[in-house]
């Protein structure tokens, strides 16, 4: 039990690092403080953890105001996962200094719930590799930004392997590129990268929303310059009391450095939210929270779209729909300009949202035309032929915001252990009765597995609730982008 806050203590050869803001990013009482992360931990029921997690992009503010956010990337991670090693990766809040500082001085962090044990030997190896790593002690005396993951962690994982605490303080590219270079060694799935960033700071409610989502697709294509080109963009926009895009971004450009290269590697998002949706936030001025997981794809996960195609898509959607009402009879894409993958048969929904309302959904579980060609006629049928809704008018256009799903092949499962939920749509046949949910619809609802499959089964195949238990199940994937 830990009943004082410091900078550090000692006993005998070894030192412990202290909690810095206990009590006030997060309660300073063990029994309070693991019953608010189990509570976050049940309340993050749309994430089930994946087989191999490489790293995760969690927020760092308090827990009352990115706590549940801050949960659900780390419950993307196996609880039984057997790291050698956790690498947390931050940003500097408090102290200016041009490289990464690197805190072996201690043997052990200390947490409300027990102490976390440093791995010297790495930290003192990556001192060595290159002279963009030193120790700043003032770096991380009231640094907060790891600390506040370790509870975290300690609560979630069964056993906590040591960890190797970064401080970045560099934005230059070139500095970021040799801290890259020194842990690329270390990127395994041996090890585990936890990297520390909250997202915008300080714009109103609505503009966070749109300036994280940008920033937050940037990360999501797994690319450096687009994620540089997304914050650049943001600053340029002279979005009033934005005073950053990421105060984590070093961290972030480490990571994706990291991932250059790596084609077996996904990330995957998990959640967005706003100081402003919290209880005791504000909507004039925000901090913006995401997080990620980056993991190994499956072979099913092989196929991937390019930002390219996917804003060639999105434009092929709306243009079919903009031809619809205009009456044109000419063709709203150039089947020359296409991609290989987009003459790839494959399954796809097509989503409209009008002032984040649904206004129509249509699409093909088994593409049985080019891609291209099935996202034209699915933006069609969401726009006129969804018989939930009245066929949108022209004058709408303007309101309406376009969602595609591209889906994998259909796989069939023998019991729902298979099933994972917020990463798998479902697909249910029994007779003539056939329904399913896209993988989305569990972050939108918040449904147990289930009540996911039950919902199905009943809203959507027309069976009873249990009406799944004796069907047929087919799982698939989706890569899903949006205007």
């Amino acid at each position: 039990m830990i009943h004082s806050i410091g900078n550090a203590c000692s006993s005998g050869e070894k030192r412990v690092r202290m909690p810095a803001v206990a009590g006030a990013f997060y309660p300073a009482k063990a029994d309070t403080l693991r019953k608010m992360i189990a509570s976050f931990m049940s309340d993050a029921s749309s994430v089930e953890p994946d087989k191999e997690v490489q790293a995760v992009i969690v927020p760092h503010a308090g827990y009352v105001y990115s706590g549940a956010i801050a949960s659900k990337a780390i419950k993307a991670i196996p609880a039984d996962a057997a790291y050698k090693r956790i690498f947390l990766l931050g940003p500097s809040h408090r102290v200016a200094f041009d490289g990464a500082s690197v805190n072996g001085a201690f043997g052990s962090y200390a947490t409300p719930l027990g102490e976390v044990q440093v791995d010297k030997e790495a930290c003192d190896a990556l001192l060595r590799a290159d002279t963009v790593f030193t120790y700043v002690p003032e770096a991380h005396v009231r640094e907060h930004c790891l600390e506040v993951q370790l509870p975290l962690l300690q609560v979630h994982l069964r056993d906590v392997p040591p960890i190797v605490p970064i401080i970045i303080g560099t934005q230059d590219l070139a500095k970021l590129r040799r801290i890259a270079q020194a842990l690329q060694p270390y990127f395994t799935s041996d090890n585990l990268f936890v990297i520390s960033s909250d997202f915008s700071h300080y714009p109103s409610y609505e503009d966070a929303n749109r300036v994280d989502k940008a920033t937050g697709e940037a990360i999501e294509s797994g690319s450096l310059r687009k994620f540089l080109d997304a914050l650049e963009m943001n600053a340029r926009e002279g979005v009033p009391q934005l005073l950053t895009g990421a105060c984590g971004q070093s961290p972030i450009a480490v990571l994706l450095l990291l991932m250059e290269g790596r084609k077996d590697l996904q990330v995957r998002h998990l959640a967005y939210c706003n100081s402003g949706d919290a209880v005791y936030g504000d909507k004039d001025r925000v901090v913006g929270y995401h997080a990620f997981s980056i993991v190994k794809k499956a072979e099913a996960d092989a196929f991937s779209l390019t930002g390219e195609e996917r804003a060639q898509l999105l434009q092929i959607a709306r243009k079919s729909i903009d031809y619809a009402l205009a009456r044109r009879t000419d063709l709203p894409y150039d089947s020359t300009k296409m991609s290989l993958v987009l003459q790839q048969h494959c399954g796809a929904f097509v989503t409209l949202h009008k002032g984040g309302k649904l206004r129509g959904c249509i699409g093909n579980l088994v593409g049985y035309k080019p891609l291209y060609q099935t996202v034209s006629s699915m933006a069609r049928a969401a726009a006129f032929e969804d018989p939930r809704f009245y066929p949108i008018e022209e004058s709408e256009m303007k309101d309406i915001d376009i969602e595609i799903s591209v889906l994998s092949p259909l796989r069939k499962i023998q019991s729902i252990d298979e099933f994972q939920l917020g990463r798998h749509g479902i697909y249910i046949i029994k007779g003539e009765h056939r329904g399913t949910f896209l993988p989305q619809v569990a972050g939108e609802t918040g449904w147990t597995k289930e009540e996911f499959l039950g919902h199905c089964a009943r809203d959507k195949a027309g069976l009873a609730w249990n009406g799944w238990r004796d069907a047929e199940l087919y799982v698939y994937e989706a890569i899903v982008f949006g205007e």
